[in-house]
């Protein structure tokens, strides 16, 4: 009697695994979609008046070309976008631009290349 009450939960619980739809189980190590890989120079930028440096340091193994973009205050002072460069792995590349006069805003833009 002892034993047929210790095997009566795991008798249950594999029927109801069984009766399971195939739906409702979980997919095997094969179905599950693959991780990115992680992406993306880290890039650091200092404004001093009206000249703008920024340091971008690639730690993964994709290339990142990195942009630098520059809004500058004046209305009659002209935006500027850099070309991209290529961040290889492992490496660090400086980014520079100006104003005429007051920097707006900064930011970097990536993009795999």
């Amino acid at each position: 009697m002892r034993l047929f009450r210790s095997l009566a939960p795991v008798t249950v619980a594999a029927v109801v695994v069984l009766c399971l739809p195939y739906d409702a189980l979980p997919y095997g190590r094969a179905a599950r979609p693959a991780a990115e890989q992680p992406f993306g120079a880290e890039c650091r930028t200092t404004v001093h008046g009206s000249e703008v440096v920024a340091w971008c340091h690639n730690p993964y193994v994709d290339t990142d070309r990195v942009a630098l973009h520059i809004e500058c205050a004046r209305w009659w002072d002209l935006d500027t976008d850099s070309a991209p460069v290529a961040a290889g792995p492992a490496t660090t590349v400086r980014l520079t631009g100006r104003c005429w006069k007051e920097v707006e805003a900064v930011w970097i833009s990536h993009d795999k290349g």
